[in-house]
């Protein structure tokens, strides 16, 4: 996904995502980019995944709006499909 089609990305919006490699704002200290690791509308399922995997330095934000961060290429499949698959 191009960074300008990421800006105007709605798939994050009113999810839990967890981010790593993240670029911090100087001034607001919030994260401005990084890689997708997760995302769920669950907090704690979110962080159980991630406790599962090992990952215990990502930055996890709630996306009210638009999120500014890149996605990997080989990324879990969304919450919904997983659900589905289950």
């Amino acid at each position: 996904m191009t960074w300008p089609d990421l800006c105007k990305s709605e798939r994050y919006k009113g999810l839990w995502v967890a981010i790593d490699n993240c670029r911090y704002d100087q001034s607001t200290r919030q994260p401005v980019e990084g890689d997708v690791v997760d995302s769920d509308e669950e907090l704690s399922e979110l962080c159980a995944r991630m406790r599962e995997a090992g990952r215990s330095s990502c930055t996890i934000v709630f996306c009210e709006s638009a999120v500014y961060v890149s996605e990997p290429a080989s990324t879990r499949r969304p919450t919904a499909d997983r659900r589905a698959a289950s």
